[in-house]
Parts: C-alpha cells; structure tokens; sequence
C-alpha cells in the first residue's frame, strides 16, 4: 500500500508514491549534509545564545550528538575542498584564498572525492545550492563531478531573489542558477533558502525505496551578498525579531532562521519518505562568521577571537551536530576535534566503502557511533591553514595550537561581538518546550534511546558553555609565534610560546608545520581574463573556458540579469 505526496519544488508539481512501510532497507545509510555558509559559531542558540532560538537546529544537536570541537578551513572553497576530497587545502591547490568565479580552476581536478566514490557505489547523489568549486568549464561543475543532479549556483554566492552576482575583482553582474547544466529562472518573489529547501524535500521523496542517498544541501545561508543590498530575508520573517535593534543583525537572524526552518522540513521529508530509519544527517558551517569588513554578516563567534580568513578560533571552530540512529548514546556532548576532512572517510566506512586513498582526514566512524568516547591521545593534528602568499598558518596537534602570521594587519584578531544579554529572544523564557515542540524534535523523539526531557537540554545547554579565564599573556602573530593550550585556553588569551617547558614542544610544531609547507602543491588563484566575465556572456556566469565570448561588451545589471530570465519563468 503506498500513499501520494504533492509537492510544489521550484515552480512545478510532482507526485511521489511513496510506499507506506519501510523504504527498501538498504545496508548503506542515507546520507543527508546540511551546511550553513558563514554562520557564527554562537549563532546556534544549542550554545547558549540567547538574541535568537534555532530550534530545529537544537533539536538535531540534543536528539543527536553535539560537535562540540568541530574545524574547518577558514574559508569558503577550501573547506568545501576539504569536506569533498579528506585532503588538506594545501594538496588541493585551494590554500590561498576562496575562488573567485571568473579564476579559471577546478579545486577538485586531479582528486577523488565523495560524490564519485558514492556515486561508483550505488547511491543517487545530489547536490543542492552552492558549488563554489570551479565553472569555468563544464568539467569542473558538479554533474561531472561525480553528482547525477544540481539546483543552485556555480559560484560564490548570489542575489536571495534575483541570483546574480558580481565578484569583488571589478567583475560584471552575472546571472548564476542552474538545473545541471541548464539555466532556470525561478519565481524572482521566491527566496533562495525556501528554494533549495523545497528541491530538498522533493529529492527525498522521489528517492524513496529506489537506492541509497547523498544528499549534499549547501545552503547559501547566512552567507552576504552583493555589496548593495547583502543581507535579506523575507519581510515576514525579519518581523519575527523585531526583538532585535539592530537592522542587519535582525536581518541576519531571519536568514538564520530561515536556514533552520530547512532543517526541520528537510528532516520531516526523510520521516514521510520512511529513511530516518537508515540516515545520517551532518549539520555544519563551513567557516566562522565574517563579523566584520567586506562581506560581513554580522555573525557571531563570541567569545572566540577573529572570524572567517584568520588563523583564530572564531574563524576555523565552527557549531555543528550529527544524527543517526546508527550513533549509541544519542544527547550527548562529542568532545574529540573533528575536521571537515574526515568526513570521507568517516561516512565512507560508515556506507562501508573501503578507501584506497591517501588522505589527510581520519576516520572517526567507529569512535563516533561507539557508547562511549575514548580519552584525547593528543597525537591528533590538524592543519588549518597553511598559506604561504599571505604568510600564516594555524596548526593544531593534540591540546596545542600553534599560529604564526595572520590576515588583514591583524585588523580582526580580537573578539569582534560579544553577546548582548539584554536583547532576549521572547521564546527563550520557554526555551525547553520550543525545542521540544520544533518540527525537528516531534520527528526524532521515536527514535530516542531516553526520552529528551526539559531538564536534560538545559544541562547539556549549560555544559556548551566557553570559560576563558583570564588573559596572561596575549600573542602579536604578526611579530612573534603563538603557542596555545587550545582545551584550557580557547579564547588564545595565554601565549606559552615563551615558557622555557615548552620550548620541545614548540619546536617540534614549527618543525612539523615546515614538513607540511614542503609538501604543499602550488595555489590555484588568478588566471582571470576580460573574456570571462559576464559582460561577454550574455550576464551569465557560464562555462567560459568553452563558450566564445561575444564580441560586444553587454551592460549587466539587475533590470537585465539574463535574456534568458526576462519573463522571470522556469526555461
């Protein structure tokens, strides 16, 4: 017996019959990755903010396992690299700096990542939103690199509403929304998150009962935009948080919102479609907030120091949670470091899917699912960064964290927003019962191996807290190296780099970094030509490494994104 589903997915309607038991009962789970883009690490309210609740996205952290050491790169396209191939951005060539659109490179060429390897094993993969991983020919976007479909965008972001962008290097307005290969102009009243959300929700429900799932939902959210106009929500869903005085963070919120709102349908398909049973879903962000300069989001990474594109804390430690039934000892607080990198391998072994690759990522599956956490060895390593154009690095082993160099003369080295504890989302009062009745809990609660009570989500609430202490001796990296105690000292308040007992240590860090650098492959940056940018493409981001450009110069703006949109209908 099966039972219909309407869904209306950008623009057109599609009936699913979706079988009334169980999805086939596949021995690979589904695999579901959430990424926010450029969420601040305290903008999850799991944490204990208070300014804006994200329930849905609680709701997965206390019926799953909080991340509560979760790192990434501190920028966009590395980390996607790095969560795609297992390896370092410094073996991918993306080290340097995001990639901008109209730079002629693939990050992924060369390299095998987790969509082919998925998909030579069987499962449907998909890819909805951001890419941000190379356009310039048809060979660098995702349905040829291992994803069967796409909906979204090629580049680094775009317009909410009317998906054009413009790059900072002097480059055109162009169009950038795509199904495969083919431009699609969605309703311009439609807002991007609720898009993606929908394309998401009905990818999940066609899938049900045919094969395995990846499903990869790179959300463009809470990510800025063009300069003009970068932050929007829907108007409804800014008046949610009228609680907030400040315009831009009250906008901010809304975005976030409208993320977690996701989160909740995404999870709500999965039940109707009969896959929780058999599902992993990986929330994160792919980098720290940008809380202040150029694209600033006002996110914030309180009380970590610096933002997205510095060696600190607040840009490479990131919120994050992970849900599965296949996981033991669900509502609980994972303390080990994790790092974008391991998630090949990890949901690799997790599939079953035995690697013969050399990666710099590990393997945390086993360690993740098991009951119980097994103590910190202190060998782990991550490198963070490592960028030798703009000299700095940030290196973690074990306890330590090793900085020297960073980012913008040091402009964003401080912690750039602190809470404010008299802005106090209305709901919080009843915080407890709003995560309980989230769209995301009532789905999972079936599924809880003790029922999440009001008083073990304000425990696990408390114990997320950061405790920095006091500062002793503060780290100029511009001038000197940094050595921190990162588990006792998160905030980077002590500098230990000048304490004679750890000068062994130090050594053998600054040893280990420059083993690294020797081993880095050259970055792929630049390489952009007049002929690429969308004045000669018709205002379209597209394949211009094999499309000849026009030998006219179009005015690009948003009266005229693309020919091809005019009547602002699906093509």
């Amino acid at each position: 017996m099966s039972k219909s589903v309407m869904l209306l997915s950008s623009g057109l309607a599609f009936l699913f019959l979706v079988p009334s038991g169980l999805a086939k009962n596949f021995t690979s789970p589904n695999i579901i990755i959430i990424l926010a883009d450029d969420m601040g690490f305290d903008d999850v309210s799991f944490r204990g903010g208070r300014e804006f609740l994200t329930p849905n996205i609680d709701a997965l952290a206390y019926h799953g396992k909080i991340l509560n050491r979760h790192y990434t790169p501190p920028m966009c396209s590395p980390s996607r690299t790095a969560l795609l191939t297992g390896l370092y951005p410094i073996h991918t060539g993306a080290q340097h700096f995001l990639l901008f659109n109209e730079e002629p490179w693939s990050l992924l060429e060369g390299h095998q990542n987790m969509a082919k390897i998925l998909q030579q094993n069987g499962y449907s993969t998909n890819l909805i939103g951001k890419w941000h991983l190379g356009l310039g020919s048809r060979n660098f976007t995702p349905t040829y690199q291992g994803f069967d479909y796409h909906y979204g965008y090629w580049g680094g972001y775009a317009d909410y509403y009317s998906h054009s962008a413009r790059m900072e290097i002097n480059s055109s307005l162009g169009y950038d929304f795509r199904r495969n290969l083919d431009i699609v102009c969605p309703d311009p009243h439609a807002y991007a998150t609720d898009l993606f959300t929908k394309e998401a929700e009905g990818i999940i429900l066609e899938n049900a009962g045919s094969k395995p799932l990846f499903l990869f939902v790179s959300h463009m959210a809470p990510h800025a935009e063009n300069n003009d106009e970068p932050l929007k929500a829907p108007a409804e869903e800014i008046e949610k948080f009228s609680h907030i005085p400040d315009r831009k963070r009250r906008t901010y919120a809304a975005m976030v919102s409208k993320f977690d709102e996701s989160i909740g349908k995404i999870v709500k398909a999965l039940a109707n479609a009969n896959m929780l049973n058999n599902s992993i879903i990986l929330f994160y962000s792919d980098n720290g907030a940008p809380s202040m300069g150029s694209f600033n989001n006002t996110g914030s990474n309180w009380p970590l120091k610096g933002q997205k594109n510095t060696p600190w804390e607040g840009g490479v430690r990131v919120p994050a949670a992970i849900w599965s039934p296949l996981l033991r000892n669900r509502g609980s607080i994972y303390q080990q470091p994790l790092y974008a990198g391991d998630w090949l391998p990890t949901l690799a072994a997790a599939a079953k899917i035995d690697l013969n690759l050399t990666l710099d990522g590990l393997n945390m599956w086993y360690e993740l699912k098991s009951s119980t956490t097994q103590p910190h060895d202190g060998q782990r390593e991550i490198l963070h960064v490592l960028d030798e154009m703009t000299n700095f690095t940030s290196y973690m082993k074990g306890k330590y964290k090793y900085i020297i160099g960073t980012t913008f003369n040091g402009q964003y080295d401080g912690v750039l927003r602190h809470r404010n504890l008299k802005v106090i989302d209305p709901r919080d009062e009843s915080y407890a019962k709003v995560i309980l009745s989230s769209l995301t809990s009532q789905v999972l609660h079936s599924y809880d191996e003790a029922p999440l009570t009001p008083a073990k989500i304000q425990l696990l609430r408390s114990q997320l807290g950061i405790k920095c202490g006091s500062q002793a001796s503060s780290c100029g990296s511009l001038k000197e190296e940094c050595l921190f105690n990162i588990w006792l000292d998160p905030c980077e308040q002590n500098n230990l780099a000048h304490q004679p007992k750890f000068a062994k240590l130090l050594k053998q860090m600054r040893a280990r970094v420059e083993w690294l650098r020797k081993d880095a492959v050259k970055p792929k940056i630049g390489g952009s030509l007049a002929e690429y940018d969308p004045s000669r493409h018709n205002c379209m981001w597209t394949n211009y490494l094999e499309e000849p450009p026009t030998e006219y110069t179009l005015k690009c703006d948003y009266n005229s994104p693309t020919p091809l949109c005019q009547d602002n209908i699906e093509c």
